[in-house]
């Protein structure tokens, strides 16, 4: 028997059907749903006449379009209601969860998957949203699908899928003060390029991966997308079991010890190859921040903006022109004290109860600049609860911050969050392009740490500054 990786022993353990020269039917454990792109998917299955096959395997949530003020109010935007009413009335009529605004669990799903124990390792799991990579840092094959497939899923609980090559990135070592595991996949990004990673599934391994919290690890996940890969995935481990473990969906009692049993032999063999390895050292990375209107424009924090003329493909040296024009910045310029308007702390890769904490150990006793309007959004209601009980709230109103209720929020201008034409934004989200946040709007994507040190000063920081 050939040594495999991870990803290869849940994949072909998934695998119901390969089509000679084509893809693999895969089997689906989860189907992860929302508001945006359900509803063509919904009304496929009805103009077919087909029944969603197996609802049980199904999750919902609203978070994309969804305001985060007010949310006890009728939604005011007509389209943003309209997708939301159109989900609770699928959902009714299919007999779907659906963890709706005001219910306990509702939240960002790619936030909620993991804090009810949705997730669990060696499961394959989808959903019509790009950064479905996110559930992958728990040890299961997880990526997005598109509309076509949503409805696929639904009525046969499988997709059709190539199957991706494999990809190995490592990281050693010990991490500086102040870098967090938002700078990491920001400095991979940076080196590997946004199609680096295409046609690949990432590994992530080494030691200073093993040493994150099971948080920081979907943050790395979460961004395996933006660098083209079609997702990411780390092995599980007992910082995965100890973060499973008496979770909502969690398995209980002595099904528990089985599947922590089965989920140990989740590991990539000695001897597996990859088609594809890249290797890193921790000590390399300090905190980065993206100057540009793609994931993989970043630097570290204390860099240059590349010049135009350092850049040798002409295309390449072409797109960064545009990109500098739009974010109004010269190559060669630093990008410390550089005055911002609004900082936003929030997302599916940035609004976890360690995120708000680690924000708000920097803005304890501190107040925000004028020139800024800031804004933490919690990624789900049990984010928001943790971070009352813990007096997070108070240390987030008391500096000038609003925390507001959980959604998708400033992160993709899809509902009232949205940073005006021409404003910069400081952002933990993980897409900066062109009017992603906003027509207009200009983002760098940083880490938490970073956005709340840009805030507390108005301008971007090196959070290293404010630590002690």
């Amino acid at each position: 028997m050939s040594a495999k990786t991870i990803f290869e022993k849940i994949w072909d353990s998934h695998v119901v059907k390969s089509i000679p020269d084509g893809p693999d039917v895969l089997y689906i454990d989860k189907h992860l749903i929302h508001e945006v792109t359900t509803p063509q998917a919904f009304e496929g299955l009805k103009n077919r006449g087909l029944p969603v096959f197996r609802k049980e395997h199904i999750l919902a949530t609203t978070d994309h379009n969804i305001p985060t003020k007010d949310q006890h109010l009728p939604i005011k935007e007509a389209l943003s209601r309209k997708q939301v009413e159109a989900l609770r009335e699928n959902c009714k009529e299919h007999d779907i969860e659906l963890f709706d605004l005001g219910h306990k669990n509702q939240g960002i799903i790619h936030v909620i998957g993991p804090q009810l124990g949705v997730t669990q390792p060696g499961r394959t799991i989808v959903c019509g949203d790009s950064h479905t990579s996110t559930h992958g840092a728990l040890g299961a094959i997880a990526f997005g699908i598109g509309t076509s497939e949503v409805e696929q899923v639904f009525a046969t609980q499988c997709v059709l899928q190539p199957r991706p090559k494999s990809m190995r990135v490592e990281v050693n070592g010990v991490l500086s003060k102040g870098v967090t595991s938002k700078d990491i996949i920001l400095h991979i990004i940076s080196k590997i390029s946004t199609s680096g990673g295409t046609g690949y599934f990432v590994e992530y391994c080494g030691t200073a991966v093993e040493g994150l919290s099971m948080e920081a690890r979907m943050t790395i996940c979460n961004m395996s997308i933006e660098m083209g890969a079609r997702g990411g995935i780390i092995a599980p481990d007992q910082i995965t079991f100890d973060y499973l473990e008496g979770r909502e969906f969690s398995p209980k009692g002595a099904e528990w010890d089985s599947e922590v049993a089965r989920w140990k032999a989740l590991c990539t063999d000695a001897g597996a190859t990859y088609d594809k390895t890249h290797i890193f050292k921790a000590e390399d990375i300090e905190p980065y921040i993206t100057y540009g209107t793609n994931p993989s424009m970043g630097i570290s924090i204390t860099g240059n903006v590349p010049t135009l003329d350092s850049i040798e493909d002409e295309s390449e040296r072409n797109a960064m022109e545009k990109a500098l024009d739009y974010m109004a910045l010269e190559g060669g310029q630093e990008l410390l004290g550089k005055e911002v308007d609004y900082v936003f702390i929030g997302s599916c890769t940035n609004s976890r109860i360690e995120d708000l904490r680690a924000a708000a150990a920097i803005i304890k006793g501190k107040q925000k600049a004028d020139n800024i309007t800031a804004w933490i959004v919690p990624g789900s209601k049990d984010v928001e609860r943790l971070a009352q009980e813990e007096g997070l709230d108070k240390i987030f109103a008391d500096a000038g911050f609003e925390l507001r209720e959980p959604g998708c929020s400033a992160c993709l201008g899809m509902n009232e969050d949205k940073v005006p034409r021409g404003k910069y934004c400081v952002s933990t989200s993980n897409r900066n392009f062109e009017g992603r946040q906003g027509p207009g709007s200009r983002t760098f994507l940083a880490s938490p740490l970073t956005a709340a040190a840009t805030a507390i000063t108005g301008k971007i920081t090196d959070v290293r500054t404010l630590m002690n």
